[in-house]
């Protein structure tokens, strides 16, 4: 076992704190990885203070990781001592089932292994995540970053970005795709930068009039306030596409008045009951409604190739290790634009009783 720093609850609704963890020794198959920078996800603060109920203490959040390789097992090929590497929200999956085999490991049959709060498969122990200086994890879960991705923006495209791209690859969109937005937060912002790169018409649905210009310089074509009746009455039958990125309970009827012929609804927030869907609205246009989750390690690895090549990034404020409880009260108050990257140097300055 090696020590590691790292910060993590020890009780719900506790300040995250500087703890001492251990890592496994390196099995035949594990890549070694040093943690430069780690993105910060909403999932994060509902973990570290049990809002869904299931939360394993002590937690050490954190699956948007990138950094460093130090050290390979035996079997390793992949990589080397040395390369730029991340890993997302999934450290392990069965790799022989139905959906391992076509390269959708979030849906293992047998249940992914979180990158925290997951159990592992071969000890049972809790998974720590990426608020810590370094990772052990089986090497066909780490990714390859491109040259061309600045390390320091790369770790929210292995969540917010991901889950969004799933969605936009599944669906086709491509060159003239009318493809709407609805919010504009972590996983908002990114629908419409990845849209705007892959061609489509990109409309940003919000409440919102002062968030018009952002949408705009994020790559939206146009806005669309659900707020105004008027507007939305003249949207209907418009869209091919709609990415509902809104996180909780809502309604969702009036964005699937919105979708034209054979459109489709994609549910990439909301992980909890939704109000009542009225059943005329999918019969009328042949509409449908879906949800999305992360993607497999393949796609995930051609979402980086891709924001490589398009140079999409999503918008980060940098923080210490040391600012993440301010962060977390700040994203409960959607005071972020768009999202929170740790730089786990600051873990130096850091002192633990």
């Amino acid at each position: 076992m090696t020590d590691c720093l790292a910060y993590g609850a020890h009780e719900a609704h506790a300040q995250l704190a500087p703890m001492r963890i251990a890592r496994r020794v390196l099995r035949d198959d594990d890549v070694a990885i040093e943690i430069a920078y780690c993105g910060v996800c909403h999932s994060d603060l509902h973990f570290a203070h049990n809002h869904w109920g299931s939360t394993v203490f002590p937690c050490v959040p954190g699956h948007e990781i990138v950094g460093h390789v130090t050290a390979v097992g035996s079997q390793v090929s992949r990589y080397q001592v040395g390369d730029r590497v991340a890993v997302g929200c999934l450290v392990d999956s069965c790799q022989h089932c139905a959906a391992c085999e076509a390269h959708q490991e979030p849906h293992c049959e047998k249940g992914m292994t979180a990158t925290y709060n997951g159990r592992d498969r071969h000890t049972g122990d809790v998974t720590l995540g990426g608020y810590a200086q370094h990772i052990v994890v089986r090497e066909e879960f780490v990714l390859s970053v491109p040259a061309a991705l600045d390390l320091r923006y790369t770790g929210p495209l292995l969540c917010a970005g991901i889950t969004v791209w799933v969605p936009l690859r599944e669906h086709g969109v491509k060159q003239g795709t009318r493809i709407a937005v609805v919010g504009l937060g972590g996983l908002g912002h990114m629908a419409v930068k990845l849209a705007a790169a892959l061609g489509a018409e990109v409309t940003v649905i919000t409440t919102s009039p002062s968030k018009a210009d952002d949408a705009r310089a994020l790559g939206a074509h146009h806005v669309l306030l659900s707020s105004d009746p008027e507007a939305m009455k003249g949207a209907a039958n418009r869209f091919d596409l709609i990415l509902d990125t809104i996180p909780s309970k809502h309604n969702v009827n009036p964005y699937l008045m919105l979708l034209a012929r054979n459109g489709k609804l994609v549910l990439v927030g909301a992980l909890e009951p939704l109000e009542p869907i009225h059943g005329g609205l999918l019969a009328r246009n042949n509409r449908s409604i879906s949800g999305a989750l992360i993607g497999g390690l393949a796609q995930t690895q051609e979402l980086l190739e891709f924001c490589a090549e398009h140079q999409v990034l999503p918008n980060c404020e940098m923080i210490r290790m040391q600012d993440i409880n301010a962060a977390f009260e700040r994203m409960e108050k959607n005071d972020v634009k768009y999202r929170f990257v740790i730089d786990m140097a600051s873990l130096a300055d850091v002192q633990v009783d």
